[in-house]
């Protein structure tokens, strides 16, 4: 063959390849449809699980829990609308903490509605109202956070009949069959998780190891954005709108179809309202403390009691300071209230004249006289108190008018030349005492 028939060989194997690639693009619109629109380019957004319930979660990491439904019995005709189921839990305790209103329970769905959550098993569920026909109990371990046991044994399902069977409502044992489990109800606070249970899937390595094993996906739809996802773990989701949401999940296979059954294709509407402050709204904003919430994992624990809180004396009142500082009264002379003498004290004065010498008059003038003010002191400086004769000496009428006595003081230290008029002073000061 020469260079030009080698050449058209080459040129045929590629059209053939790129017609194969066609077919298979159109023979799965959806798939190319979804990696068109990817998680990260969306509204939505997955973050890691809240710290606080990562860390709760490993307390109960050491369960495996092993469930049973120990009636209704395995196709079982019941001949009522009225059925009593019994179930078995071992390797894991249930409870509700009464405080919190959380605690380990189980996931009871009928058929394909809401699951209800079972926290004590030592007494029947009773379920009312059921509608003739078969229907299916599952039921699953689950946190208290409502994240699903995905051990084995972990799991449970019957299929019984009410009256009579029929075809709804039974999944086929042998296929994989999808459970819807959480987001459910309200939410006040993100990240929301999204959980689900998987029963007879295979493992992913030994569906890629072997041919013959058909491999699965979920296709997870919130408000009409979709992403894919082959990991069997709770995936905890950002960008819900406030009010109302959406959120589908369903199974497909390997080639991205969805797979046949009553349940693997599921639909639920949930409430999102940010700044809840329910319980669950407060342990994903991790607002509560591991001390007082680890209760929710722990039967017996016993929270440590709050130390009080010091009392904080409070300061006490100052008074008032006032607005301007208290006005100062000026000296003024006093006359000496000690060398007055009592009443007691005073007696007449005898009839006889008092006969004086001069020294006598000099020491008298000298006490009672003010100090005469130099030429250049200041006229503003204030004057001694005036000394009063000793009551020993000479008696003072006290009923004398004092009027006298300060205009006699005044005219003596009124000026200079008062000095030397003092002898004269003195006798008219006397003469008035007389």
């Amino acid at each position: 063959m020469d260079q030009q028939g080698i050449k058209r060989l080459w040129q045929g194997i590629a059209v053939f390849l790129l017609a194969i690639a066609l077919i298979g693009c159109r023979a799965d619109p959806s798939a190319s449809l979804l990696d068109a629109q990817p998680l990260q380019a969306s509204r939505l957004k997955e973050v890691p699980p809240p710290a606080l319930i990562a860390d709760l979660s490993r307390s109960l990491d050491q369960y495996q829990p092993q469930v049973k439904i120990l009636s209704p019995k395995p196709d079982q005709v019941i001949e009522s609308d009225r059925v009593e189921v019994k179930l078995q839990v071992r390797d894991y305790p249930l409870f509700l903490n009464e405080q919190w209103q959380m605690g380990p329970h189980l996931h009871l769905i009928l058929d394909n509605e809401p699951y209800q959550a079972i926290y004590d098993v030592s007494q029947p569920i009773e379920l009312t109202d059921l509608q003739p026909g078969t229907h299916t109990l599952r039921v699953f371990a689950s946190r208290p956070w409502h994240e699903s046991f995905k051990n084995e044994g972990a799991y449970a399902q019957v299929s019984f009949s009410v009256f009579t069977p029929t075809e709804s409502d039974r999944p086929n044992l042998n296929q994989p069959l999808l459970t819807y489990s959480r987001p459910k109800g309200s939410y006040g606070a993100e990240p929301v998780m999204l959980d689900f249970y998987l029963t007879n899937a295979p493992l992913h390595s030994l569906a890629q190891a072997d041919d013959e094993i058909e491999d699965w996906q979920i296709r997870v739809t919130v408000n009409g954005e979709s992403f894919r996802t082959e990991d069997w773990q709770p995936i905890y989701l950002e960008g819900l709108k406030p009010g109302r949401n959406w959120v589908k999940l369903e199974l497909l296979d390997e080639r991205g179809q969805p797979r046949s059954g009553p349940f693997n294709n599921t639909v639920r509407l949930i409430d999102y309202q940010p700044g809840g402050q329910a319980v669950l709204d407060r342990l994903v904003r991790g607002e509560l403390d591991r001390r007082e919430i680890l209760g929710i994992v722990d039967r017996n624990y016993v929270p440590p009691t709050p130390e009080p809180e010091p009392a904080i004396a409070e300061p006490e009142e100052l008074p008032a300071v006032p607005d301007r500082a208290p006005e100062t009264a000026e000296p003024s002379i006093v006359p000496n209230q000690d060398s007055e003498p009592s009443a007691e004290a005073v007696t007449e004065s005898t009839t006889e004249p008092v006969v004086k010498d001069e020294a006598a008059d000099d020491a008298e003038n000298a006490a009672i006289a003010p100090p005469v003010a130099e030429e250049n002191s200041s006229d503003t400086a204030e004057a001694e108190p005036i000394a009063v004769p000793d009551p020993a000496t000479k008696p003072v009428d006290l009923s004398a008018d004092r009027e006298a006595i300060d205009t006699a003081l005044q005219r003596n230290a009124a000026t200079p030349e008062a000095i030397e008029d003092s002898e004269q002073s003195d006798e008219d000061l006397f003469d008035f005492y007389d």
